[in-house]
């Protein structure tokens, strides 16, 4: 397998993460009466901050929201990266290697702050771009022949 396809998979992937966040809205794993004390305590007290009058519920759900937009956003440059790997490998490899940080990073704070699911789908897609990144670096034959040297790049 190519760089192409750990791109293409890492994309996938992201975008089931994207749904998965998304559809798990309003991110509110608990039902008890302990929990909805709390999510109604957030519902309930509101605040004026720089422009703003909301209440921490908005705060949460805005959030919740922005993420479930970046990891879309993430998903579709992943795509596009993927795209992009098949003729400028070498090209690609510092925004894999940011995407692999990051994705690295979501590991980690997943694994302190949220859940299984998470984890596993970061955990996969950080997998996959370390895999691309290697695959990257590797001189692929369509880049060493060039039109203009009838032959090897110089």
């Amino acid at each position: 397998m190519k760089a192409f396809h750990f791109l293409r998979i890492a994309a996938v992937l992201t975008l089931l993460y994207c749904a998965g966040h998304t559809s798990g809205m309003p991110w509110t794993p608990y039902t008890d009466a302990e929990a909805a004390s709390v999510l109604d305590t957030m519902k309930s007290h509101s605040f004026a901050e720089q422009g703003f009058q909301g209440t921490y519920w908005d705060l949460y759900m805005g959030f919740g929201l922005v993420i479930s937009l970046y990891l879309l956003l993430q998903g579709m440059v992943l795509w596009q990266l993927g795209s992009l790997a098949k003729t400028e490998a070498r090209r690609v490899r510092p925004i894999v290697v940011s995407f692999l940080l990051a994705f690295v990073i979501n590991v980690a704070l997943s694994w302190k702050y949220f859940f299984v699911v998470p984890v596993v789908l970061a955990g996969l897609t950080a997998i996959c771009l370390a895999i691309a990144l290697v695959l990257t670096a590797r001189p692929q034959a369509a880049q060493l022949l060039s039109p203009q040297t009838g032959g090897v790049r110089q």
